[in-house]
């Protein structure tokens, strides 16, 4: 389908998505949490097809994204908090979405990242940033608490206490302090921020995609689960992939001593 915020271009297993609003600093609004819905759709079913195996995330403009539309907050008045719950019902669904499926994410931030939009890129499997990135809590500055899974995904990447510490001072991390808080898992020149992305974007639409995605979905569950029931899960999610396509080849390669070539099935 025709997006407004973003734009969708699929070459190689490879869903590459780029947040196209940079005029408007790439804000989160009621647009874009439909069209994010919409794509996770679209992207969830890529990904049955066998279409979609990985999938890029980037931005066009200075900034990858202001988070929320504060101006249209201030303009809402008391039809605010009714907005909220029928742009989080979009977003949020999108999430769970994505977070669920087997293609795994890789995303590319540069410049300014902040509020909801560092949750959701934090939900990425590998997050890479550019030297000039800037993670903006955002929330408390304007009197809000936090959405769009960053209270998950932000204390899955940095850990409980250090989230805790980000989101209560309203912090500003720098990309190297991302870094070593554990946010980004990469930092590079932003020359190079587009091809390192799409280099490990690339690698990963070449993977097990079926064996990616019970990984993904084992990892939500890990912090959630009796170490007895994770066990299971892990165990079910093993002998589901014995019996895939990907996995025999895994074994065959290993067995002829040359690499495997993975077809997502």
């Amino acid at each position: 389908m025709p997006y407004e915020t973003l734009r969708l271009d699929v070459q190689d297993g490879v869903a590459h998505v780029t947040l196209t609003e940079a005029g408007r600093g790439n804000p989160i609004d009621g647009a874009f949490c439909h069209e994010m819905n919409e794509l996770s759709l679209e992207l969830v079913d890529g990904v049955t097809k066998g279409v979609v195996r990985a999938v890029l995330i980037d931005a066009e403009g200075k900034v990858f994204s202001y988070g929320g539309d504060v101006s249209v907050f201030a303009k809402a008045g008391d039809d605010l908090p009714g907005l909220i719950l029928r742009w989080t019902s979009d977003l949020h669904m999108a999430i769970a979405r994505l977070q669920r499926m087997d293609a795994p994410i890789v995303t590319a931030v540069h410049g300014v990242c902040a509020g909801g939009m560092a949750a959701f890129v934090a939900g990425s499997d590998v997050l890479v940033g550019a030297d000039d990135a800037l993670f903006v809590a955002a929330y408390t500055g304007i009197g809000y608490s936090c959405d769009a899974s960053a209270s998950v995904t932000l204390s899955r990447r940095m850990g409980l206490a250090r989230a805790r510490r980000y989101l209560l001072l309203d912090e500003k991390l720098d990309a190297q302090t991302a870094l070593q808080a554990g946010l980004l898992d990469e930092v590079v020149p932003r020359d190079e921020l587009a091809a390192r992305a799409a280099k490990l974007a690339g690698r990963l639409a070449k993977g097990p995609t079926r064996a990616y995605g019970e990984i993904r979905r084992l990892l939500l569950s890990a912090e959630d689960q009796p170490l007895e029931s994770q066990l299971e899960l892990e165990a079910q999610a093993l002998s589901r992939m014995a019996g895939a396509a990907d996995s025999r080849e895994g074994l065959t390669a290993f067995a002829e001593r040359r690499k495997p070539v993975f077809t997502g099935r």
